[in-house]
């Protein structure tokens, strides 16, 4: 009977195991809500004195042991981004609030966690914060970091000056001056360049007339960097006249890009093209039907063919009489029985059906500095079905995507033939490229950079460099500063194992400082960030080789986080309101805020259930139960001697 007791056993749990019943098993858990600390760590915050008690008040909030228990406590800093991060230096030079918002509504979304806001609320660049209020799910709770007290203050709340201007001509500047007090007072606006007054403008504020609008025009006397000046003569009871100054910086030129884009039909890729490339000052775009482009195509460096039909014989005719450069951008209405016989560089069959193309960034072109740009994301062109066939030595910039699928065909690509540069872009509706760069990025820059670089490279005819070098002639000291490169082998191919350094020459005080390059993403990169603002004269040398490129820039004297007397009281106020929080002043007793905190019904900790199907087969009792059961059976026999 025991034997047939325990051989029972065995067997019932080794066909329990075959047949691997499933059972649930529930496990309970609290969750505490989360309380977020979003630190402003901009430098304004010290400008304005309150960086101890922005320390004092952190430090006291996240060693209270009240809200330890109720709350799991994260912190955060933020000044143009927003980090993870204990850390609290006061070194930002942007502020953007509406930013790290945003960052920390998505993080937090689907959980209850109010914010404690540590600010000034003065925002440097990015969407007004109180505006987004009703995005942002959390209550919000302000600790405003300022001063309430109105001083007396003019300043120059925004200058607006064209980055170009031309030769002889004159460029306009606009000053938009504001004033803050309770009496009529008398100031000077002075415009000076290298230390010479070049225009000035008596101001009188008023507290029903404090703001003002001033516009100057400035000649353009000689070629290059310009840089100005604009000033406020101090009252005599300013507290800040740090914001009384702006520098601002003009590149005078002597000469203007003009571009024909030629089509024959209404397109809206006509007006994102033009707007795109007028964007730059140092570009000018002309829309022309084909019989009025054929006798002015001598007064332009390159001619953009959009879509072209037999309408456009006498423009071909004349640009291969005058050797002109060429972008040709094919679409659905394009008729390419026509462009196969009127030139020769490239052809396609033309089909009847259409296709939707996206575009993937070919890395290795090397003709010119290409950003990093993620195309895949951009929205799918439109055109006539098949591959375009090259005929000529070429260089693909994008390959094509078809219903996800990457090809190695063209959906843009450059080519040469003698003197003459050219690129055919194989999709029409290049409109939503621009429109999804605003969408994605806030602005038009990342495309706007891309559609310009392609058009600077087409519309010149300098002999290619093995060396190429981008920068900007001047920058802002509140801005990245950096430096780009891009080197290539004797074949033109880019070579990532070069050694490039960048010799940077400060002409005010004459140190020199060398600083390696780094490879990135195709290109070879270095952050001058750390310089202050002066002159700058660089070279960029590849090491073991006789070649280098030199050239110079501005960097100039900017703080846009000391413009500040106060804090935005209102707007902290306004946020904390439209988000079911409440404001508090960093000078108030802290207890108040945990206090609210530890009191607020809508922060409870919350009991949650985890269930989960456990098969028989993990249960690892079982087998042990089972080995046990044979163990014993055979030990049993032995003992008896029935083995």
């Amino acid at each position: 009977m025991l034997f047939s007791f325990l051989r029972f056993l065995s067997v019932f749990a080794l066909l329990l195991l075959i047949i691997n019943p499933k059972f649930k098993q529930t496990s309970y858990y609290t969750e505490k809500p989360i309380l977020t600390i979003a630190v402003d760590n901009s430098s304004s915050i010290t400008e304005l004195g309150y960086d101890t008690k922005v320390n004092d008040i952190v430090t006291t909030l996240k060693n209270s042991q009240e809200l330890n228990d109720k709350f799991e406590i994260d912190s955060y800093t933020f000044s143009s981004t927003l980090q993870e991060s204990d850390t609290i230096d006061f070194s930002g030079v942007q502020t953007n609030i509406s930013k790290a918002l945003k960052d920390l509504n998505k993080l937090y979304k689907n959980a209850i966690a109010p914010t404690i806001l540590i600010t000034d609320g003065n925002q440097t660049y990015g969407n007004d914060y109180q505006f987004i209020s009703s995005k942002i799910k959390q209550p919000i709770f302000p600790v405003i970091a300022g001063d309430t007290t109105t001083f007396v203050d003019v300043k120059i709340d925004q200058l607006n000056a064209n980055k170009y201007a031309y030769l002889k001509n004159k460029f306009p500047v606009e000053v938009i001056a504001t004033y803050t007090g309770n009496e009529t007072v008398q100031t000077n606006l002075v415009l000076t360049a290298d230390g010479k007054r070049v225009a000035s403008q008596a101001l009188t504020f008023s507290p029903t007339d404090n703001s003002k609008v001033v516009n100057l025009n400035i000649s353009a006397t000689k070629i290059g960097v310009q840089t100005l000046r604009a000033t406020l003569t101090p009252l005599n009871e300013e507290k800040n006249t740090q914001n009384n100054s702006r520098y601002f910086a003009v590149e005078v030129i002597d000469q203007k890009v003009k571009i024909a884009l030629v089509s024959d039909i209404i397109h809206p890729d006509l007006g994102a093209i033009k707007k795109s490339l007028e964007s730059n000052e140092l570009r000018g775009v002309d829309i022309l039907k084909p019989n009025e482009a054929s006798g002015k195509l001598n007064d332009y460096q390159l001619i953009i063919l959009y879509q072209p039909t037999t309408k456009f014989q006498e423009v071909y005719d004349n640009i291969q009489r005058l050797e002109k450069n060429t972008f040709t951008i094919t679409g659905t209405q394009t008729d390419w029985n026509f462009l196969n016989d009127v030139q020769s560089s490239f052809r396609k069959d033309d089909l009847a059906e259409t296709e939707e193309v996206q575009g993937q960034l070919n890395s290795n072109y090397t003709n010119f500095l290409i950003e990093n740009i993620d195309f895949t994301d951009y929205p799918p062109l439109e055109n006539a079905f098949g591959d375009v066939e090259f005929n000529v030595a070429h260089e693909i910039i994008l390959t094509q995507i078809i219903s996800g699928v990457s090809t190695n065909s063209a959906l843009l690509a450059t080519y040469s033939e003698d003197s003459k540069r050219a690129a055919i872009l194989a999709g029409e509706n290049i409109w939503k490229w621009r429109a999804n760069s605003f969408l994605s990025q806030e602005n038009f820059i990342e495309f706007d950079t891309f559609l310009g670089k392609l058009v600077q490279y087409l519309a010149s005819n300098k002999k290619r460099e093995r060396l190429t070098v981008g920068y900007e002639s001047f920058y802002y000291g509140n801005r990245e500063i950096q430096l780009t490169a891009q080197y290539f082998n004797p074949s033109y191919e880019f070579d990532s194992n070069a050694n490039l350094t960048a010799i940077i020459k400060n002409t005010e005080t004459d140190e020199t400082t060398t600083y390696p390059m780094l490879l990135n993403a195709g290109f070879y990169t270095v952050d001058l960030n750390n310089l202050p603002p002066a002159s700058y004269t660089f070279t960029v040398r590849a090491e073991g080789k006789n070649i280098s490129k030199s050239g110079s820039f501005k960097i100039l004297e900017f703080d846009i986080e000391k413009q500040f007397l106060n804090a935005d009281t209102p707007r902290l106020q306004s946020i904390a309101t439209k988000t079911d929080g409440k404001a508090f002043h960093i000078d108030d007793n802290p207890e108040k805020l945990i206090n609210s905190l530890l009191n607020d019904q809508r922060f409870k900790t919350i009991e949650k259930s985890n269930e989960k199907v456990v098969s028989l087969i993990d249960w690892k009792y079982l087998l042990a139960f089972i080995a046990l059961l044979l163990a014993l059976e055979w030990f049993s026999r032995k003992y008896y001697g029935l083995i």
